[in-house]
């Protein structure tokens, strides 16, 4: 089985990704993850790359696309995988489906983790950890027991990443909605795309994308 995760960040793509693979035993696959490989390689890919990078530049698709169909060869894609950060444009979907029709394959099922924006930046923004044991709460959703003390180590420092600010997070969204969601209706044509609640519980988003892909 193949799939594709869409949704903006903060959406739960990752966590989501994580519980899907380790259920049905599916190759997680991260684009960026690939690059750093092939560029701790030494490859003649991981030099080429490493050059781009170097420079600032995007690594152009067509190398992306040649890495994941070399990556989808290896055994542990033999029940299939999941996309993770990729596609994010409309040109990389198309060129995608070329590789894979090529292949003799294709995606079986794309899933929209469909979210609120307004409530994403509340939710993303209102993020803290526990500088000590790095147990995750949140200001709205899931404050400490006890104000000040985290509830599994008793920790009394916290920290928050960076980004995870109203500003960034709008800024972030935008962007997703410029070049990603544009996905949406060309996998909704092709009609492997799904939608499940993203602002649900993290269980019940599991059970919605369950019963989509039918285990």
């Amino acid at each position: 089985m193949n799939l594709i995760l869409l949704g903006p960040p903060g959406a739960g793509k990752g966590t989501q990704a994580d519980v899907i693979a380790a259920r049905l035993k599916l190759a997680k696959l991260s684009t960026g993850d690939m690059l750093r490989a092939a560029v701790a390689e030494g490859s003649e890919l991981g030099k080429k790359v490493k050059d781009i990078m170097v420079s600032g530049a995007l690594v152009p698709d067509d190398i992306i696309i040649a890495m994941i169909r070399d990556r989808i060869k290896q055994p542990d894609c033999k029940n299939g995988y999941i996309l993770d950060g990729f596609p994010r444009t409309l040109a990389q979907a198309e060129a995608l489906d070329g590789m894979l029709a090529k292949e003799g394959t294709a995606l079986d099922h794309v899933i929209e983790l469909a979210v609120d924006d307004a409530a994403l930046i509340e939710r993303i923004s209102g993020r803290f950890s526990c500088a000590k044991c790095g147990a995750g709460y949140n200001d709205k959703s899931k404050p400490t027991r006890k104000t000040g003390v985290c509830d599994a180590c008793a920790g009394t420092e916290f920290i928050r990443r960076k980004d995870d600010n109203a500003a960034t997070v709008s800024e972030r969204l935008k962007a997703y909605h410029a070049q990603t969601a544009p996905l949406l209706p060309y996998y909704r044509k092709k009609g492997n795309l799904a939608a499940v609640d993203g602002m649900a519980d993290i269980k019940d988003v599991e059970r919605q994308i369950a019963v989509i892909l039918g285990k």
